[in-house]
């Protein structure tokens, strides 16, 4: 039998910022990051929100969004990405990002280089394929290492990524807080109530906040249109995986987008899956004889 969802979806765009990026909620983003960061930084107990909208110096660079970037009242720079699947150059990608964080501590004039610590915290609603990592482990720290010594060489940027769909515990093999909300994220979206292990003020705000039918109207057609983008790049993948998809190959390329489009998924969709753009593609599919 079919469940039907009865909160939000936590991987979708809205579901995350609503339950992560908003000002209203930003004890239940403190707890998380507690929960993720208790052995790097200590305790957190404020942090502030800050644009995560940052204006490079080139073209590209504005173009550059963080899911949500924030700073705690000691200076680390905190960035908190959403990822639902796979790309061929994902560490390059989170790199690139996490420079920004960096770039905007520079002052103007005399300045010694001194940084704050930065975060990149990236969520994966995927199982990340490195040959570097464990892949027995969902809890990936990175740092910048002496090779010989193993030691930190520098502390001032960290990538930390959490693969969720690995995470299997049951109920009664959660420990710590991290396990909880590892849990929590993982069965949200048909989440009746709350656990007895799970018991606490800041999973009852988020049940609070996530249950559908408590949305306004706005956020509830919001909602299903971010959820509707979200299954579209679920069947973008499926497809993908079906049609044996091979990326930097030309033909394979034109040959996944063409049977994306005959399957019915959106222009948009297929140029951010195929990395042609929108011309690109109409150019293709009139070619083919599809429009």
């Amino acid at each position: 039998m079919k469940r039907h969802a009865i909160n939000i979806n936590p991987f979708t765009d809205f579901g995350f910022k609503k339950l992560f990026g908003e000002e209203a909620s930003k004890d239940i983003l403190l707890d998380f990051l507690n929960a993720v960061l208790e052995d790097e930084v200590g305790e957190i107990t404020d942090l502030e929100y800050s644009k995560n909208e940052h204006l490079g110096p080139s073209e590209l660079d504005r173009n550059v969004v963080f899911d949500i970037f924030c700073r705690t009242e000691s200076g680390e720079r905190i960035i908190i990405e959403m990822q639902k699947f796979f790309q061929t150059y994902f560490k390059e990608r989170s790199l690139y990002y996490s420079s920004f964080a960096i770039q905007e501590q520079a002052v103007k004039g005399e300045w010694d280089f001194s940084l704050y610590p930065v975060y990149c915290i990236s969520l994966l609603d995927f199982h990340l394929k490195d040959v570097v990592i464990s892949s027995q482990e969902y809890f990936h720290k990175v740092k910048l290492i002496e090779t010989k010594t193993g030691r930190v060489f520098n502390d001032k940027l960290s990538f930390i990524y959490l693969e969720i769909p690995k995470f299997d515990k049951k109920l009664d093999e959660l420990e710590t807080n991290f396990d909880k909300w590892m849990y929590l994220l993982t069965k949200l979206e048909f989440l009746e109530r709350l656990p007895e292990a799970l018991q606490s003020k800041i999973f009852e705000k988020v049940m609070g906040i996530a249950e559908i039918l408590k949305l306004e109207k706005t956020d509830r057609k919001a909602y299903e249109e971010s959820l509707k983008k979200h299954r579209d790049l679920k069947n973008v993948m499926d497809t993908r995986e079906r049609l044996g998809f091979e990326k930097g190959i030309e033909k394979g390329i034109e040959k996944t987008a063409i049977g994306l489009f005959k399957e019915g998924v959106d222009i948009e969709v297929i140029s951010k899956v195929t990395g042609l753009s929108e011309d690109e593609l109409q150019t293709l599919f009139r070619k083919e004889g599809l429009i």
